[in-house]
């Protein structure tokens, strides 16, 4: 009965942030607010080009569109509550907030694993298939890729949150970390939290796994059809429309694995926090311009968008 009362009064959490330092606070809060408003810019910006421009109406740039919005939201959860706790001392979150940040955060983040690995089958079928490419990537097959990647997120996320908030937790309810993160979450609970983390290991192991293995065999196949292409500008042509991708999924995937399955140093905390604000904020921020500026497309969309505003 005191294990139950002591849960009941956990109404809200409190957020350890990322320095106490008010100096630093503040330099942190300039830096966070112009990656938030740049991201927000250039994702906007690209999901906007993509819907006005006729010659960016390709299977591919559908994708790359759904990419960018999902970018956009996928900062949204983390990068307001982050400024607004680096500007206020209280640096409290409410329990059902907590949650509510927790599963969009691993939805949207599932989402685009999944998401980035039907953009890598789009350039496999788009070289390997080409005369295939208009009916097999059809927009009804697109808009499937694009919904079953937020199904999948969503489901993945649902089970992460409920099974994370149905467990007890414990005064000092506090998180030591920026947003509400699992790993920390869990580390508040009361009870034994084994199957939690086996849940994660398995589960997030399973979603990497699978969306990585995804991507290296489209590539695998790609770079077999790209050593049979005797001309050299075609061979060229091909590879220049994969290395944006490539480079997206490596800087994605690549922060995600560093975090997880990298050796633990004795600040195991404050590194995490390093490469949690890598990837929750720097990746989104970065994706417009590793799809815009090695693609010619894009940027003569772009100008001929200025041009015409």
């Amino acid at each position: 009965m005191a294990e139950k009362n002591r849960t009941e009064q956990v109404t809200e959490l409190t957020l350890a942030g990322l320095t106490d330092n008010p100096r630093l606070q503040a330099l942190l809060f300039v830096l966070f607010l112009l990656i938030y408003l740049l991201t927000l810019a250039g994702n906007l910006g690209m999901v906007a080009l993509i819907g006005s421009s006729r010659q960016l109406e390709s299977p591919m740039y559908f994708l790359l569109g759904n990419l960018s919005l999902l970018d956009a939201c996928y900062s949204s959860v983390v990068a307001p509550r982050t400024l607004v706790n680096l500007l206020t001392e209280k640096k409290t979150i409410s329990l059902a907030g907590c949650a509510t940040q927790l599963f969009f955060f691993i939805a949207f983040g599932t989402t685009e694993c999944f998401l980035l690995a039907a953009m890598a089958y789009d350039r496999y079928v788009a070289i390997c298939n080409p005369l295939l490419y208009p009916s097999v990537m059809s927009r009804r097959v697109c808009v499937l890729l694009v919904a079953g990647s937020y199904v999948l997120g969503l489901l993945h996320s649902a089970v992460h949150t409920d099974f994370t908030f149905s467990l007890p937790f414990c005064r000092p309810a506090k998180i030591d970390h920026f947003y509400c993160e699992l790993t920390p979450v869990l580390a508040l609970s009361c009870s034994d939290t084994h199957v939690n983390r086996q849940l994660i290991f398995g589960l997030a192991g399973l979603v990497e796994t699978v969306t990585i293995l995804a991507v290296l065999v489209s590539y695998a196949f790609i770079l077999r059809a790209i050593s049979k292409i005797s001309s050299a500008k075609g061979g060229h042509k091909a590879i220049s429309t994969c290395t944006s991708h490539l480079a997206g999924v490596t800087i994605f995937h690549g922060s995600i694995l560093a975090l997880n399955f990298r050796p633990r140093p004795s600040d195991t905390l404050s590194t995490d926090k390093i490469f949690a604000v890598f990837y929750s904020l720097v990746v989104p921020m970065l994706n417009p311009l590793i799809y815009s500026l090695r693609n010619r497309e894009v940027k003569k969309a772009l100008r001929e968008f200025v041009v015409w505003k």
